[in-house]
């Protein structure tokens, strides 16, 4: 299996990480995370100017077709700067737009996201242990729309953002739904994540929705497998921004007159992080090569479940490690590399933690083996 970018997402990596790395010097992260939103909306206009979001869309609308391969990679970059950007909703939720809307929805929202002028979020977790394709949240068919009630729990970045696509159960299995971010019966409850990130949650009564693809279809399925790929993705760039600020602060410090990254300990420490980061990676492309033709949803579906519980397990274990070989300065909230552990944290525990990837991929294993 050939794992090389090719030409079109080495240069969407190259263009991501020049812009990236010129807006995220610390004093300008610990602007953003004083701010209302936490929203580096600078970042974010400078990123759709440059044609990056616009990058992931279908040729049909405006985009180059990179899809979710050029979104993982831009969201690669994003993790390793740790900027304040909501890309993995928007990417995702433009994902699954392009995908399943129709022309109308499409026209409506995706050409104004990928000009940076509006923004999209998505609803996919709730309050305790539901899987997010088997929501609390309950759509009802109202005439040619439907109405949606229930609650969703700490939506990334609401603030700013136009729409909301939303996981909804209904009588024909779980559906996808777009939502005005202000229409009446929906009311936000704004809540601070570990990440600095202001995120919201969502209550629903009887707001309206319009559905996104066949309701009971894959739409809802395709838009959380994304979200898993989307998460990983981030994790792979968290974990390598953080094993690069451990090999920077090891080199640089001294113990008994030599650089402590010339102590075994601390190099087996950073050689795990590396083989994790590295099994991260490799399981995130073979997931993200599922995706190609000929598709199969259960193949697809068992990669993004493996790819996601490496990025919760590894990617946690490689913050966690890095943190420790910083010594008493890792703990510092204002020295850089806490926040690649706060962002390796809140990435680990969302659409679940590592338990309950387990749990998804162990059902998908017997649903296959049943039918074989």
């Amino acid at each position: 299996m050939d794992f090389s970018l090719g030409e079109e997402l080495e240069a969407v990596r190259d263009l991501a990480r020049e812009i990236l790395t010129d807006h995220t010097v610390p004093e300008r992260l610990r602007a953003v995370e004083r701010s209302t939103d936490r929203v580096d909306m600078r970042l974010w206009e400078d990123l759709a100017s440059a044609g990056l979001i616009a990058a992931v869309l279908p040729e049909r609308d405006g985009g180059a077709g990179l899809g979710t391969a050029g979104a993982c990679v831009l969201l690669e970059e994003q993790g390793r700067r740790v900027a304040p950007v909501p890309l993995w909703p928007a990417l995702t939720g433009a994902l699954a737009l392009a995908a399943h809307g129709d022309g109308e929805l499409r026209a409506e929202v995706l050409p104004g996201l990928a000009e940076g002028r509006v923004r999209l979020t998505v609803a996919l977790e709730e309050f305790g242990p539901a899987d997010p394709l088997a929501p609390h949240t309950v759509a009802v068919q109202d005439g040619p729309g439907w109405r949606l009630s229930g609650v969703k729990a700490a939506v990334p970045s609401p603030g700013g953002a136009r729409h909301v696509l939303v996981t909804a159960a209904t009588s024909r299995g779980p559906g996808l739904f777009l939502v005005d971010a202000e229409a009446d019966g929906v009311g936000w409850e704004y809540a601070e994540t570990t990440t600095y990130d202001r995120a919201g949650h969502l209550t629903l009564d009887g707001a309206r929705g319009r559905a996104v693809g066949a309701v009971g279809g894959d739409a809802a399925a395709s838009l959380v497998r994304d979200a898993s790929l989307a998460l990983a993705a981030v994790q792979v760039g968290v974990a390598e921004g953080a094993l690069a600020h451990a090999a920077a602060h090891l080199r640089g410090r001294e113990q008994f007159g030599r650089p402590l990254a010339t102590f075994q300990a601390v190099q087996h420490q950073l050689a795990d992080c590396y083989i994790d980061i590295e099994a991260m990676r490799v399981t995130l492309w073979h997931a993200v090569d599922a995706l190609a033709e000929p598709f199969d949803p259960v193949a697809a579906d068992r990669a993004a479940q493996v790819a996601k519980w490496w990025a919760c397990e590894a990617g946690l274990t490689t913050v966690h490690r890095v943190q420790h070989v910083h010594g008493g300065i890792g703990v510092d909230t204002d020295y850089p590399v806490h926040r690649h552990f706060l962002w390796g944290k809140q990435i680990a525990g969302t659409l679940g933690g590592p338990g309950a990837g387990l749990e998804r991929l162990g059902t998908l294993l017997t649903a296959e083996e049943a039918t074989a």
